[in-house]
């Protein structure tokens, strides 16, 4: 594949889910990810600023989403509507190709304790833009926390959901939110 050929950044992503699945994570260079995929290492640092972000990056698109999709839901809806909003905000980014290879992602990451904490930064992150966009909207403190982990519950659910089954994320989000909502009403009876 020449230098030239379109679709950069995802040539970058496959080569480097190959080699890691090869070689592992940690005896992989984003050298040999370059020559993989047939691009210069200055390439690979034009898409993502370490070896790390070959697997999470995007992640400023995501919280813009969030941050739109709370914004974007009527003021009068309560505050896990605003957060249904936000999943569904997010799902224009779950595409076939993430979709793809998301398993193969996963597995690199539940194989390194650096992945497994860079991938629970990544989600607190998601929690903290969730309950500060929920603040905005007016939504009281502990109920925008409440929200916000009930929202990243949801996320990581769905996520799993959807790359067992596929389809439209926006769905799934809405289903395992939805579900998390039960559980945590349910859960005023069970003591």
């Amino acid at each position: 594949m020449g230098r030239w050929e379109p679709d950069a950044r995802e040539r970058l992503v496959r080569a480097a889910l190959d080699l890691f699945g090869e070689q592992g994570y940690e005896n992989t260079s984003v050298a040999q990810i370059a020559e993989r995929a047939g691009l210069t290492k200055s390439t690979y640092f034009r898409h993502f600023k370490d070896k790390r972000e070959v697997l999470f990056g995007g992640q400023d698109e995501l919280v813009g989403l969030i941050v739109a999709g709370i914004a974007g839901t009527p003021e009068s809806a309560g505050a896990l509507a605003a957060v249904e909003g936000a999943l569904v905000a997010m799902a224009v980014t779950f595409t076939q190709d993430r979709w793809a290879n998301g398993p193969r992602r996963l597995a690199v990451i539940e194989s390194n304790d650096e992945l497994r904490e860079r991938d629970a930064l990544k989600m607190a992150g998601f929690g903290r833009t969730i309950r500060d966009a929920l603040r905005r909207r007016g939504v009281p403190e502990l109920d925008a926390d409440v929200a916000a982990e009930l929202g990243i519950l949801a996320l990581r659910r769905g996520y799993a959901r959807w790359l067992e089954a596929g389809g439209d994320f926006a769905d799934v989000a809405r289903r395992a939110l939805e579900e998390v909502r039960i559980a945590a009403a349910s859960l005023e009876g069970a003591e």
